[in-house]
């Protein structure tokens, strides 16, 4: 592949579908079952509400939708997560032409995030991370117009609005981005600075807050359930002083670790490693602010409360970082190099699946060599001897439970473990091992 600013948009859509058929095909074939998230939000889409007891409903939303156009085609979930990823390069492909000149450096950063292996070998499984990416990088792009533009246009407000709102319900870590633009950033730069204030700018918020409430009506009659599994899983209840110190230190090792194929990469096309800071610059000012700040705040929140940051957590927090570096680098970059630097990218776009497709074959004690389809076949011949009414209701854990639900032909509901309540809410049932399916 060779690049000619002639030909930089072809280039940029040859890579994304690319990215998005070996992305879908290769855990398509070399998978026997869909991953643990991927099942337990088809599990939550059986039964939708406004929110679950892990995480807010968008994730298990767009699974149910594909579910309803595709049905038990492991592939369409594989599809679906790609749309995702790929949508978000689309974005932040956009963006950046709006800062750069040359459409060869807005594709470069696109290109560096191949590197970063959130958007690469982690990619097939579709969970909350993933269901992020697109609005995480709608609310950036819709968020520069703002700042951008000298006028304030009513429909860029509504929209970065929606977009906040799916975002945060897909995963409540939204939240720090939003801090960081539309706290942060507009109150010390847009206001602060520039002296600029617009009424239209309380829009975003009305629609935020609006396409809320339903999820924090449910939030509150089911008294928190989902803010506690996250607090839950950073490990608070235990924590210690030290860990205060510990886990920011590992947090940060963690990162530098995601970044090392990142920074590789760049070598390639840096001449030297110079450059020049103006905080005036405010091209430069905004991108520090949706790629550091966030990062910052995820630390300092471990530092305060000694909580563990888990590494996928940051899947969205990474999206820009391309353009961040090719801004402050652009001067230096040597685009005689460009050559090399996509060999480079070329050898890392085709070892990714080879290497996720390698694992998946020869790996055999993964989730995804669950045997989902055999186990509801099985359910489904007990249940026939006794009962001829369809299954219509499980129950166990996500994962036993979900898959019942995902590939039983009847597409029962998931109603959550077994409890005896639940069971005698069911004129007939059977139970085998931790599972237990029924009608009602």
């Amino acid at each position: 592949m060779t690049l000619n600013k002639k030909n930089i948009q072809n280039l940029f859509y040859i890579f994304i579908t690319s990215h998005l058929i070996l992305w879908t095909v290769v855990p398509s074939l070399t998978n026997n079952n869909l991953p643990l998230d991927t099942i337990e939000a088809l599990a939550w889409g059986s039964n939708l509400d406004w929110g679950f007891n892990k995480h807010p409903p968008a994730s298990a939303f767009f699974l149910e939708i594909f579910y309803q156009l595709f049905g038990t085609n492991d592939w369409a979930y594989y599809l679906l997560s790609q749309i995702f990823v790929v949508t978000a390069f689309f974005i932040v492909f956009k963006f950046s032409e709006e800062l750069f000149k040359d459409r060869t450096l807005s594709l470069i950063s696109v290109l560096l995030l191949e590197s970063i292996y959130f958007y690469n070998f982690t990619t097939p499984e579709f969970n909350v991370n993933i269901c992020q990416l697109p609005f995480w990088a709608l609310c950036v792009y819709y968020s520069w117009k703002l700042f951008d533009k000298q006028k304030v246009i009513f429909m860029d407000c509504f929209w970065l609005g929606v977009f906040a709102a799916i975002g945060f319900l897909s995963k409540y870590l939204f939240i720090y981005l939003l801090i960081t633009i539309d706290l942060l950033f507009f109150y010390i730069i847009f206001i602060k600075r520039y002296k600029k204030f617009d009424f239209k700018y309380l829009i975003s918020l009305e629609v935020f807050i609006i396409l809320l409430v339903p999820h924090l009506i449910w939030l509150t009659n089911n008294d928190y359930v989902t803010i506690t599994y996250g607090l839950t899983r950073t490990g608070l209840e235990n924590s210690n002083l030290l860990d205060h110190i510990i886990y920011p230190l590992i947090f940060l090792s963690k990162q530098i670790g995601i970044l090392i194929l990142f920074f590789t990469m760049s070598f390639f096309l840096i001449k030297k490693f110079k450059f020049k800071i103006s905080l005036k610059d405010k091209k430069l000012l905004f991108l520090i602010f949706i790629n550091l700040v966030p990062i910052g705040l995820m630390l300092l929140t471990s530092v305060v409360t000694g909580s563990k940051v888990r590494t996928m957590w940051m899947t969205p927090f990474y999206l820009f970082f391309g353009v961040l570096i090719v801004y402050i680098f652009q001067d230096q970059i040597n685009l005689k190099k460009l050559n090399r630097f996509m060999s480079v990218f070329l050898v890392l776009f085709i070892f990714s699946p080879f290497a996720y497709g390698y694992i998946s074959i020869t790996e055999k004690d993964k989730r995804t060599d669950y045997q989902g389809k055999k186990i509801s076949i099985k359910v489904q011949n007990e249940w026939n001897k006794e009962h001829s009414d369809p299954i219509n209701v499980v129950l166990g854990n996500e994962w036993s439970a979900g898959n019942l639900s995902y590939h039983l032909k009847s597409r029962p509901i998931w109603v959550g473990v077994i409890s005896q309540d639940k069971l005698n809410s069911l004129t007939k049932f059977i139970c085998i091992d931790n599972i237990c399916v029924g009608n009602r």
